[in-house]
């Protein structure tokens, strides 16, 4: 079997690949590695090629699927320190000029 060869894959990991690859693409990744990642993330998560027989089915880790997730986008928003920081520094600045407001002279 030559390097590279998709063979040994089931149909599913086949499958999950293709779906991976396409989300990569979506994000502007070029075809090449869309389907490079996309194919290092089935073997995280199954081990690599399925191959038939009694004994040898091992549970799939789904943690490298759900790192993607999180790793962009709306999840990661608002979370780490910078979110923090920026955060404390809005309420900072807020509680200034609500006393720059009550500390106005009357007449």
């Amino acid at each position: 079997m030559p390097r590279g060869d998709k063979g040994s894959y089931t149909d599913k990991q086949k499958r999950q690949a293709e779906h991976i690859e396409e989300g990569y693409e979506e994000r502007v990744v070029s075809k090449g590695e869309a389907e490079r990642r996309a194919w290092a993330t089935v073997n995280a998560s199954s081990g690599g090629g399925k191959k038939s027989g009694s004994g040898r089915g091992k549970k799939e880790n789904k943690a490298p699927a759900r790192k993607g997730g999180k790793k962009g986008g709306k999840a990661s928003k608002g979370s780490g320190k910078a979110a923090k920081k920026s955060a404390k520094k809005a309420a900072k600045k807020s509680a200034k000029k609500s006393a720059r407001k009550g500390s106005g002279k009357s007449s």
